[in-house]
């Protein structure tokens, strides 16, 4: 993959994310802060946990840390897999989230 074509697949990723979360606050009675800086989004919970995912361009990785632990993900053409076969980047951010919410989320995949 080249270059671009990561940082294409990645931004969508990152938009995505932005867009589920203020779907999510809208919705229900969420109280899911997400913040974006450059290739980074950081969701704040009403605990004051977070998540971060951040894009890793020279790895061609997007990184998801959450109280559960770090995750490195590579785009395999049509989703997002965990480098140490752990899944798909979606269910994990779903069940990280609604572990630190205390409340079943769904951004995406699911």
């Amino acid at each position: 993959m080249t270059d671009l074509e990561f940082l294409n697949h990645a931004e969508a990723l990152l938009l995505q994310i932005e867009t589920a979360c203020d779907r999510l606050n809208e919705d229900a009675d969420n109280d899911i802060d997400n913040q974006r800086v450059g290739g980074m989004v950081t969701l704040t919970f009403a605990n004051r946990s977070q998540i971060i995912v951040n894009l890793q361009k020279p790895l061609q990785e997007v990184w998801l840390a959450a109280q559960s632990g770090g995750y490195h993900y590579r785009f395999d053409g049509q989703h997002w897999q965990d480098t140490k076969g752990q899944g798909e980047f979606w269910r994990q951010l779903n069940q990280d989230a609604s572990r630190q919410a205390g409340l079943p989320l769904v951004f995406a995949g699911a």
